[in-house]
């Protein structure tokens, strides 16, 4: 099954660094950014600066981010290290990548924008930086989420994700 652009997302349910289980339905009602994440990669590190710069106004206005840790080559510890140190909010386990399945996630980092209601309105890169261009001059992610604040529709609903691999067998 794949995630279509203007469909509703399914449910899913993973637990974070203390245990806690959450389920993409407890945030029905805020608008969602679900970052499939990386304590390794280092554009999870560049992009994860520039998402929490913007998420401090965000979360204001009822915008969540769950980063979601997929990378079996990735030891807890080390997760909750970069965690930790880099203040992200909410990190989630995918231990056996069944969310990265589900979303189709190839990359960290990897962006799906759900709007209050769970339906995904963006799914790409949080920005435009590729091989060839270093440094950002358009962020798709800041786009979207201020779209669906407006109150419409992102203009751009995808992009390619550009990051490190996501390790799906060690």
């Amino acid at each position: 099954m794949s995630l279509e652009i203007n469909h509703p997302v399914p449910d899913f349910e993973l637990p974070d660094l203390e245990g806690r289980l959450h389920r993409l339905s407890d945030y029905r009602g805020k608008i969602i950014i679900v970052n499939f994440w990386s304590c390794e990669c280092p554009h999870s590190e560049r992009t994860d600066k520039a998402i929490l710069a913007m998420f401090v106004q965000w979360r204001l206005h009822g915008v969540v981010m769950l980063s979601i840790a997929s990378n079996r080559s990735e030891n807890f510890q080390d997760v909750k290290n970069a965690a930790d140190a880099r203040r992200l909010p909410t990190v989630l386990l995918d231990a056996d990548c069944t969310v990265a399945d589900l979303f189709e996630a190839q990359t960290t980092p990897h962006v799906f924008v759900m709007d209050r209601e769970g339906i995904l309105r963006y799914r790409g890169s949080a920005d435009d930086v590729t091989f060839r261009t270093k440094i950002p001059s358009r962020f798709f992610l800041d786009e979207a989420v201020e779209s669906l604040l407006e109150g419409h529709l992102p203009e751009l609903t995808d992009s390619p994700a550009y990051g490190c691999t996501i390790v799906r067998e060690v």
